[in-house]
């Protein structure tokens, strides 16, 4: 059974976005994708197993650049300084206990009433931002405790589809046109179009 929001948060009105700690996606995350006895056991996140990830809802998507945001991560970095910075710091401390490395936010009304696919596909795009560090040769990184170096990352693949067009596929591009030709794994849709994420990085 997947985590569903808090009925509290699609009930009320808010007249402005709520924002809440979602800790049972985090659990459903680790035994389902991340464990190797989870159902969706995905290979690709082995590097997430002790990754400092926290979840939170959002009441509501946003619009940004034209695109419905369903999905965001981020590292967490704090750009301001002095009583702004600890009041930033005090929230995270108050939610989560700590201040932690990575949040995965997740539009709460979305995913009240996506489907099991569509919900388990944002979760894990987004899980996808986040990868290990390779040092200058293309080897993993790792820090001083030997667990793996991490940050945020882009897609394997962008590029425009009139490039493509006119030019021809790059290597990325073919790789993922022999992917797609393949059957899923799990299911079949896109929700590249509603990653806050992707939308950040895009010119």
């Amino acid at each position: 059974m997947r985590p569903l929001p808090p009925k509290s948060m699609m009930e009320e009105f808010h007249v402005y976005t709520r924002i809440e700690p979602a800790n049972d996606v985090y659990d459903w995350v680790n035994s389902q994708v991340l464990d190797r006895d989870g159902e969706l056991y995905n290979q690709d996140h082995s590097h997430l197993l002790d990754a400092d990830i926290k979840f939170m809802w959002a009441s509501s998507s946003f619009e940004k650049k034209g695109r419905v945001v369903l999905g965001q991560c981020e590292e967490v970095a704090f750009r301001v300084g002095g009583w702004q910075k600890a009041r930033l710091e005090q929230q995270m401390v108050e939610w989560f206990g700590r201040v932690p490395q990575f949040i995965i936010t997740l539009s709460a009304d979305y995913c009240s009433i996506c489907t099991d696919l569509e919900f388990c596909a944002l979760v894990e795009h987004e899980l996808y931002h986040i990868a290990q560090k390779l040092d200058e040769f293309g080897s993993p990184k790792f820090t001083q405790d030997g667990l793996p170096k991490l940050g945020v990352r882009s897609h394997d693949v962008e590029e425009f589809f009139g490039v493509v067009r006119r030019y021809g596929a790059t290597e990325e591009v073919k790789e993922l046109i022999s992917i797609a030709k393949e059957a899923p794994e799990v299911g079949s849709l896109s929700i590249a179009r509603s990653c806050g994420t992707c939308i950040m990085k895009l010119a």
